[in-house]
């Protein structure tokens, strides 16, 4: 077969992982090419505005396993093909020289086993750093079941790894993908935690020694498959955060690809608007100070497909507000909609020359339609007593505010 027919199946058959949007990486060059930029590598722009881009491919989708949920599942007529260590490596290097990536996200089907697939995932990398002397950023995904002596050189190699989790519980697991096990997979995430522990401490004392996998560790879910609620997703995610020191969990809605009667049907739409709550919340976790048990309870288990996760949060808690954006401490600006990170360290710093008015804060970056209902300024109390009197009301007025136009057409005539 020909290397580009390779590409072509095995590029299309690399679709369905979601996490492969990489940042953090600070691998140093070291006389040779590439690099692995801190600002991070993605598949859309980076800090300095560049677009800037991997290449995703599957090592191959020659899979022993039988996943119902997977395209390349062993019972699935699709065209099969798998690369050698040596064609992916020639191929990463004619790709950057040529300025179409920056970076390699590898992963694969298990091919005969997983540490026979690992195996030959360490070839190439050990052909990349050292023949090519490529220093630019990688991300490897890491099989359950592997070697730990393999995971621990390719996490020496790679600038970030990945385990994915697939379902969020033990139960989807069982029923959808027979052949996994939740201690298969939560196995390398320890290790991998274990190790970053390691470099973190021994780095403190000396100056040469191996990093580990320094743009850390990430792990994706498939939503919309199973039956498990929101809430149970969130207290899984949170608990990875803690346990694993996770960078990111990516959630991917579930596109019908079998007929597997646990599953949905074919004829079903992939859950977008959940996966996007699902983004909005995991962003809440890491950033804004909540925790899962905040965000959803036994009586809400879902997030609303109408506002998202924090306007949800702050409806049902009107007791906190209305918020003195002159007086309220950071924490608590970070919890009222349309107060972003950015914007509530801007507050904090303004507020230190002046007191702050309602029109002073769009200046700021604040949003205010969605602001205005939850925080008091001087001489102004904004429509915050709405929330008090009225919460439904609130809710109806920011659906109403957030809803999306049809995007227009490059090809419609403007009158």
């Amino acid at each position: 077969m020909e290397i580009m027919d390779k590409v072509k199946i095995l590029a299309d058959s690399a679709k369905y992982d979601a996490s492969c949007s990489s940042c953090g990486g600070t691998r140093k060059n070291k006389g040779g090419i590439g690099n692995s930029h801190f600002s991070g590598i993605c598949h859309s722009w980076s800090e300095d505005g560049r677009c800037v881009s991997l290449l995703k491919l599957l090592f191959s989708n020659c899979c022993i396993y039988d996943c119902a949920y997977c395209h390349n599942r062993k019972s699935n007529d699709v065209p099969r093909a798998q690369f050698t260590p040596e064609e992916l490596a020639n191929l990463t290097m004619e790709f950057y020289k040529r300025n179409y990536i920056e970076g390699l996200f590898l992963s694969s089907a298990v091919v005969k086993s997983p540490d026979y697939t690992m195996e030959l995932f360490l070839k190439t990398l050990k052909l990349l750093r050292y023949k090519h002397k490529f220093f630019g950023y990688i991300h490897v995904k890491i099989i359950p079941g592997t070697n730990e002596l393999l995971v621990k050189e390719i996490g020496e190699l790679a600038d970030r790894v990945s385990v994915n989790i697939e379902f969020p519980s033990a139960k989807s697991l069982e029923l959808l993908a027979p052949d996994k096990t939740k201690e298969a997979i939560l196995a390398p995430m320890k290790q991998i935690k274990t190790a970053n522990d390691i470099f973190a401490m021994e780095k403190k004392k000396y100056k040469n020694i191996k990093k580990f996998a320094p743009a850390g560790q990430t792990t994706q879910m498939i939503i919309g498959a199973t039956p498990e609620s929101d809430l149970q997703i969130m207290r899984l995610t949170e608990g990875m955060y803690k346990k694993f020191s996770l960078r990111r969990v990516y959630y991917s809605a579930y596109i019908p690809v079998g007929n597997h009667p646990a599953l949905p049907s074919s004829n079903t739409t992939p859950a977008l608007t959940r996966e996007h709550r699902l983004y909005q919340a995991d962003w809440l976790l890491r950033f804004y100070g909540f925790s899962a048990e905040e965000l959803l309870d036994e009586h809400n288990p879902n997030f609303s497909s109408e506002i998202d996760p924090k306007c949800t949060w702050a409806i049902r808690h009107p007791e906190f507000f209305p918020v003195d954006v002159n007086k309220a401490s950071y924490e608590e600006l970070l919890r009222v909609p349309g107060i972003g990170v950015l914007s509530a360290k801007r507050i904090i710093t303004a507020r230190k020359c002046s007191k702050l008015r309602i029109e002073d804060l769009k200046k700021l970056g604040v949003v205010l339609k969605r602001a205005k209902y939850f925080i008091t300024a001087v001489n102004a109390i904004s429509s915050a007593m709405l929330l008090q009197s009225s919460p439904a009301a609130v809710v109806q007025r920011m659906i109403s505010t957030t809803a999306i136009d049809n995007q227009i057409s490059f090809f419609d005539t403007v009158v």
